[in-house]
């Protein structure tokens, strides 16, 4: 089952991209992105009663749901996250401590996996650089579709490192980055549960379609 980790939907300050869209725009691009479903994580909040079932029987898609968080060694996404989780952290917060979210959140059954960590400034590398490893860490995202020249080399470089699993996300703001890079899982992921499971087991790998021909290239007839 592939599964987009890293999508922000119009719920984030910084996109304006409907959930629905997205959607849209993978059913018609499944040849090029053959996903199952994404991951909406919002920018710094949780919304515990956003849901989406209506979307997922209108197309057949799987919609779970994150958050993407600010901590003190850089941007991480949160899987997992119940009412106990939202009480005991502000996610507001751009100042949360890494190893206290990382830990506490294992505790109380989510997990949370450093995203774009070969991004200056805002990725765990560069905190690396300068403070000693986080433990609890079982993944980073390896694979991101907003990366620039270096970011996933450096995200590798963590991997080789430290024995870090790798995952990967659009982290799309734009309907047409859905999907670009995502996580491939060897189970099938029917919620939130499953997804944490998955993830702390490592039973997936980061895959990466953001060379795949797409529809609109000259030349290439439409899907």
């Amino acid at each position: 089952m592939v599964l987009d980790l890293h999508v922000h939907s119009e719920a984030s300050d910084d996109s304006r991209a409907p959930v629905a869209a997205y959607l849209t725009w993978l059913i018609k691009r499944r040849d090029e992105r053959p996903l199952e479903g994404i991951v909406l994580t919002e920018h710094r909040h949780f919304d515990l009663g956003r849901e989406f079932r209506d979307l997922e029987d209108r197309f057949g898609l799987r919609i779970l749901r994150g958050a993407e968080i600010e901590t003190s060694y850089g941007h991480m996404l949160v899987y997992g996250i119940d009412e106990a989780i939202v009480r005991r952290f502000d996610f507001s917060d751009v100042r949360l401590p890494a190893q206290t979210v990382i830990t506490e959140v294992a505790r109380m059954g989510g997990v949370v996996i450093p995203c774009h960590p070969g991004r200056p400034t805002v990725g765990l590398y560069a905190h690396y650089e300068a403070s000693p490893p986080l433990d609890g860490v079982v993944a980073v995202e390896t694979l991101n579709g907003g990366s620039r020249r270096g970011e996933d080399e450096r995200a590798a470089m963590l991997v080789r490192r430290y024995g870090y699993r790798s995952v990967g996300g659009s982290d799309a703001h734009m309907v047409s980055f859905v999907g670009t890079c995502a996580t491939e899982f060897e189970d099938s992921i029917q919620d939130e549960h499953d997804l944490v499971r998955a993830l702390v087991a490592g039973r997936c790998h980061a895959v990466d379609y953001r060379h795949q021909p797409t529809s609109h290239e000259p030349g290439r007839a439409a899907s």
